[in-house]
């Protein structure tokens, strides 16, 4: 059961309206990125957990708190959009670099939306399910979840830089704090289930059936050779398992590939000794 509380967590209100700001915060609601994949993909992941009850309650506390920062941002959407006149985009467009980079305003705010935040991105992009990472695996999903904070902490860090709207600043150094505490949060959560498991994923599978001899070989497939001087590259495997090396010009296992021409009814391109 979801119980919905009327008072924002954290307050959401502009200095003065800007409909560029608004279009800039919607890659903070439905980005790839953004509050609506966090929120779902850590609610999902919480939904499907098994049997460990303490990360399910980890999952939903934190994908319950990120419903309220779509919340709090899509307010913030709704109020830098308040009595903005058309005159504002206009002038901003006379800038050739704003003009060139922004276009003016989302007009789905206005169009679609009525002066509301859309579950969009920042270029009107709608918010995809397929963002989400729920794959019952919750080390393989922890560290799907530390990308996802890193990214989205970034966004906002970039989007806090473009402004010098006081108001907009203080609810993003919220988001951007929140997300900070949520790296350090599935960082912590990631050590104690490497510790437990190891660090390879899954853990479940048998080292046996896999080609071991080449499991810590990296193969330099591109011009250059700084990538040997890495820590990936020489010395103990972190999964304690094995020595990496590096190969500077790979053989070939394989031969190569002649394949059989297509049945007649296909239609294909026919070979090229064909008559």
């Amino acid at each position: 059961m979801f119980y919905h509380v009327k008072e924002l967590q954290f307050e959401a209100k502009p200095d003065r309206p800007d409909p560029l700001l608004a279009k800039k915060i919607q890659e903070l609601i439905g980005g790839q990125y953004g509050e609506m994949t966090v929120s779902m993909q850590y609610l999902f992941q919480g939904w499907a957990t098994r049997g460990n009850e303490k990360y399910r309650d980890l999952l939903l506390d934190i994908g319950t708190e990120e419903i309220g920062h779509v919340e709090m941002l899509a307010t913030l959407v709704a109020r830098l959009l308040d009595d903005a006149p058309v005159n504002m985009q206009e002038d901003a467009a006379k800038d050739p670099v704003i003009g060139a980079v922004m276009g003016g305003m989302n007009p789905q705010h206005a169009i679609v939306a009525g002066l509301g935040a859309r579950p969009s991105d920042s270029v009107g992009n709608p918010w995809m399910g397929s963002y989400i990472i729920a794959s019952g695996n919750l080390l393989a999903d922890f560290r799907a979840n530390l990308n996802a904070e890193s990214q989205g902490r970034l966004q906002a860090s970039r989007i806090f830089e473009m402004t010098d709207d006081r108001g907009v600043k203080d609810l993003l150094s919220v988001v951007i704090a929140r997300d900070a505490y949520h790296q350090n949060q599935w960082a912590a959560a990631i050590a104690e289930l490497e510790e437990k498991e190891g660090l390879l994923v899954p853990s479940t599978f048998q080292r046996e059936k896999e080609r071991t001899d080449i499991a810590y070989t990296l193969y330099n497939f591109s011009e250059g050779e700084e990538s040997s001087q890495g820590r990936w590259a020489n010395g103990p495997a972190l999964d304690g398992q094995g020595e990496y090396k590096y190969v500077s010009k790979p053989e070939p296992e394989g031969a190569k590939p002649m394949l059989r021409p297509a049945p007649p009814k296909l239609h294909n391109t026919p070979p090229s000794d064909w008559k």
